[in-house]
């Protein structure tokens, strides 16, 4: 069954790094890219950043670019997000996806992704 875990949400102070990780089983790293969202109390669901299944892609929403990372750890079928310079509105529930779209660079609905983990709650307090 296809299965995607994040882990490594958390509480943190404006200003500070955190790095959420997304552990894919072997079917959905497989699939054409990778993708983090987020979603808000009373927010839509929003795309955060993206990564093609080589790694050699990447697509990041404006809000975070210069200060978010996306990676993979193919060996450990692992997706991180570096996330820098937090700021107290992106708390959020912060979900991992997968999709076999290959459209996916800059189409950054969510609808795109077949496949998505239960999601890690990061706060991050002023």
């Amino acid at each position: 069954q296809v299965q995607l875990v994040e882990s490594g949400g958390g509480l943190v102070q404006a200003g500070d790094s955190l790095k959420l990780s997304c552990t894919a089983s072997e079917r959905t790293f497989s699939s054409v890219a990778m993708g983090w969202f987020r979603q808000a109390p009373g927010k839509e669901r929003e795309f955060v950043a993206a990564i093609s299944w080589g790694g050699t892609t990447t697509d990041y929403s404006d809000s975070v670019k210069g200060r978010f990372t996306i990676s993979l750890d193919n060996a450990k079928s692992t997706m991180h997000l570096q996330m820098n310079s937090r700021k107290p509105e992106e708390t959020a529930v912060y979900y991992c996806a997968a999709t076999w779209d290959s459209r996916w660079f800059k189409n950054r609905g969510s609808r795109r992704y077949d496949r998505w983990g239960q999601g890690t709650q990061v706060t991050v307090s002023s």
